[in-house]
């Protein structure tokens, strides 16, 4: 099957923080989630240590706004996509206690509009990908209770299509990302009952193509990214069972860069943090040896998890 270049990844992901090139520049915008991207990876090679963690919390917070909400970088403004990232590296720390969790909830919960689903930004896009947003950063910072939870449910619900998959708003197509935004939201607040977990793990499974690897959607080309977004939401509904797991494992392995670290999307193209890390976040789930698991909800270390619901 091949071996997981675990110190050229972390070596890899150490290098790219430190390169302020033309690419760089233009992932400015995303630089939070790169921080989420990056560092959970790290952690989940058991190289957390490696980092400088009281400089990335310092920067992180110089990107929070007075509103509570968090910017893609500093200067940049608050979305709810850069807030939970924000809140997910806190976790990883274990430096929640830097934040004013009542001010980040109140941002959060100030999006959610009266059908139930949540603004992305004061700009009011709506997409389930905010509600997944929303119900993750408020259930990690023990504020669900600052929405209405069945209203979120409820429209999420609304989302769910004839084929047992999900769309980004009612009617939608069903597509493998928003899929575990709606089935990781549901999870999160105990609500799978709603999912049609035969129908949805029937079209889920029917993403493998021959290489091993998924797809998002019918007749689209095979990308390591979906070894998380169709995994995971396999296995909080109980099918991941119906895929080949071995083929996958193969697939990702062989989309890195065995010389100069990082995973690609697919086989001999160019690497970046996010398909480095939804590469070893899905061999997490495949219980890669070395790789410490991962929760298919929060997406976050299983041990980061726990800490923060049953050790505090």
């Amino acid at each position: 099957m091949g071996e997981l270049a675990i110190d050229k990844h972390v070596q890899y992901i150490l290098d790219v923080e430190k390169k302020r090139d033309f690419e760089s520049l233009l992932m400015e915008h995303i630089r939070m989630n790169g921080a989420y991207w990056g560092l959970t990876t790290l952690c989940l090679l058991g190289k957390l240590e490696n980092v400088d963690q009281h400089a990335v919390v310092e920067w992180m917070m110089k990107c929070q706004h007075d509103c509570g909400g968090f910017g893609g970088s500093i200067g940049h403004d608050p979305h709810i996509l850069y807030t939970l990232s924000a809140v997910q590296v806190l976790v990883l720390f274990d430096k929640l206690d830097v934040l004013d969790a009542e001010k980040v909830s109140n941002y959060i919960a100030a999006l959610q509009n009266e059908d139930g689903s949540f603004a992305g930004d004061v700009w009011g896009e709506i997409d389930t990908r905010f509600s997944y947003c929303a119900i993750c950063c408020l259930a990690l910072l023990h504020h669900l209770d600052k929405i209405n939870v069945e209203k979120a449910v409820n429209y999420i619900v609304r989302c769910k299509n004839l084929d047992g998959g999900f769309g980004c708003t009612p009617g939608g197509e069903s597509h493998a990302g928003q899929i575990f935004c709606c089935v990781g939201a549901l999870a999160i607040t105990g609500s799978l009952h709603y999912v049609d977990k035969d129908r949805l793990g029937w079209w889920l499974c029917e993403r493998q193509v021959k290489s091993g690897g998924l797809n998002g959607r019918p007749e689209k080309l095979p990308d390591v990214c979906y070894s998380w977004w169709v995994l995971s939401s396999l296995i909080m509904i109980d099918r991941v069972h119906w895929i080949d797991k071995d083929k996958l494992a193969k697939f990702i392995l062989d989309c890195q860069d065995k010389e100069n670290g990082g995973i690609s999307d697919r086989p001999d193209d160019a690497v970046d943090v996010f398909h480095t890390y939804f590469g070893v976040a899905g061999l997490s789930l495949l219980e890669y040896p070395e790789v410490k698991p991962i929760d298919p909800a929060y997406a976050l270390p299983v041990d980061v998890v726990n800490r923060i619901f049953f050790c505090k």
